[in-house]
Parts: C-alpha cells; sequence; structure tokens
C-alpha cells in the first residue's frame, strides 16, 4: 500500500492503493500489466490469443507513466497516452501471427474548478467498480458481444464470452478512444479496476462484500484474486484498489460562466472503432470483432 497527493492551490486529493495480480491456474503466463502512478491507477489485460499480448499492455502502462509528471490527469494527457499506446503497439505487430492488443480501465486524480474528481475510463471489458456509501456501483460499460447484446435486449449466448468489440491496437487502423466519467471525489470512496479474470469468476455480490470487509486497500486487493484462484483462475486476474482519504477543494475558483460537472456520474459514449465486419479470432483468450 502507499498513498499520494495530488494538489494545487487549495485543492487536495489524498488517496492510498493496494494492486495485486496473478496468471492464474490455468495459463502459464501473466499478460494483464498494472500502473499506480502519481496521478493515473489502471489494470491492462493483453489480449490472450494475440502474439505478445504482455508487450501490448505493458505499452499501455508505459504510456500513461509518461503522463504521471503532473498533479492531476487531463482529457489532454488520456488521449496522448492512448494515442501512444497505439503507435508502439502496431509498431510491434510485425508480420506474423494475430496483431496485439490490450483493453485499459483506470482512473484518475482530476481537477476542475478547484474541485478534486475521478476521472474513470476505459477500452474493452476490463471493469471499474465505485464502493461509496455502502454501495457498489459498476461504472464502466463493458465494450464487449455480451453487453451489445444485452444492451439490444437479447439472450447472450456462451459463444460470445470474451468477445470485446474496442481495444487498444489489435490491428485498427487508428487510435482509438476512451469512454470516460467524471465524478466528484468524496472521503471515504473506494473504486476497484479490475481485468475480467476477476469479473467473470466472481460476482458483484462477492465483491462488494469483500471490499466492504477489508478495510485496507492492500488486504482487499489480495483477497480478491484469491477469490477469483478459488473460483477456477481460468485467466489471468489483476485488482488495484484505490481510496481517497483527504479532499479538499477549492471552489472559489468556479467562474459563473464557466462549465461544471456534478452529481451523478457522467458518461461519455464514443463509437467503437473497429469497421464492420473486421474481426480477429484467437484460439483462446479474449477476442475481437466488429458488431
Amino acid at each position: 500500500m502507499s498513498e499520494r497527493t495530488s494538489s494545487s492551490p487549495r485543492t487536495r486529493f489524498e488517496v492510498r492503493h493496494g494492486a495485486a495480480t496473478h496468471p492464474g491456474l490455468v495459463r502459464d503466463h501473466n499478460e494483464d500489466s498494472l500502473l499506480a502512478s502519481r496521478n493515473t491507477y489502471l489494470v491492462a489485460d493483453g489480449l490472450g490469443g494475440h502474439a505478445k499480448g504482455e508487450v501490448a499492455s505493458q505499452a499501455v502502462v508505459a504510456a500513461f507513466h509518461a503522463e504521471s509528471h503532473t498533479d492531476w490527469l487531463t482529457p489532454d494527457g488520456l488521449n496522448r497516452a492512448l494515442e501512444q499506446a497505439s503507435r508502439v503497439i502496431a509498431q510491434a505487430s510485425g508480420d506474423a501471427g494475430r496483431a496485439p492488443g490490450s483493453t485499459v480501465v483506470g482512473v484518475g486524480l482530476a481537477a476542475q474548478s478547484g474541485l478534486p474528481y475521478w476521472m474513470i475510463f476505459n477500452v474493452g471489458d476490463s471493469r471499474a467498480y465505485m464502493l461509496r456509501s455502502g454501495k457498489l456501483q459498476q461504472i464502466s460499460v463493458d465494450h464487449s458481444r455480451v453487453q451489445a447484446v444485452l444492451d439490444a435486449g437479447g439472450q447472450a449466448s456462451s459463444a460470445a464470452r470474451n468477445v470485446i468489440t474496442r481495444a487498444i491496437g489489435a490491428g485498427l487502423p487508428s487510435p482509438v478512444l476512451a469512454d470516460q466519467w467524471l465524478m466528484p471525489a468524496a472521503v471515504g470512496d473506494r473504486v476497484m479496476l479490475c481485468s475480467d479474470g476477476l469479473s467473470t469468476e466472481v460476482s458483484d455480490q462477492l465483491i462488494a462484500a469483500t471490499l466492504l470487509a477489508f478495510s485496507e486497500p492492500q488486504e482487499a486487493a489480495d483477497e480478491l484474486v484469491r477469490a477469483a484462484l478459488n473460483a477456477g483462475g481460468r485467466d489471468n486476474v489483476t485488482v488495484v484498489v484505490v481510496d481517497a482519504i483527504a479532499v479538499v477543494g477549492n471552489s472559489d475558483t468556479l467562474s459563473v460562466s464557466e462549465d461544471t460537472l456534478g452529481g451523478l456520474p457522467l458518461g461519455v459514449e464514443e463509437q467503437s472503432t473497429l469497421p464492420d465486419g473486421e474481426a480477429l479470432w484467437p484460439s483462446d483468450g479474449d477476442r475481437v470483432k466488429g458488431i
């Protein structure tokens, strides 16, 4: 566990975190990567069955680490990191095998009009949850075939499992856009980020119970990974838990002509960048397919 403080004059956002990762009980290597930096915490899941999945997830981590020299993560910094990761992954593709790719889910420490905010973002089916006032809410929305079918009112088949509709790299022709949510921060907030090695093995009810039972973020992360392994551990599993322990804002800087965000989570949904009909079909693990 470590503590970090992001601050500017009269604005302070202090957090502590815990992180755990495991290759699981079936796969022989771990394609997940994680980052806990000055202003950003994230989980990246290299696409299983694709060449160099671990290279892709590490490229995502490196790109966001390069943006961690400032106190706050900004939309411009987020976009630069995604563009850089896309370029590096494209260069690693080579001529043989399926193009490498990665999901990403993260939370940045952000400030708007002198107030601390969580900036949550995702590409793919790695997830972000928020525990606030004892209630757990999934913030991110999966970019997956299953989610698309459910959104359309259908019933997803087992064949749709592990098919994702958006990724960084994976042979896409241009940098991908992340969905983003900006949420006002409050002391006691707990954000949990995970690869699908947790969410496909462990129910939301057990996730909530574990996050409530363990007050230390490192203990919570360790226990959630342990729960995924106990449930079968069929995939790499990575968990990052981030707690808000001090939130101090300065709303005096807010101009009457300035837009601001507040209240319930705000989602910015972008269209998938996968062209119709384009598909990548690995032999196992995550798959990327156009909808």
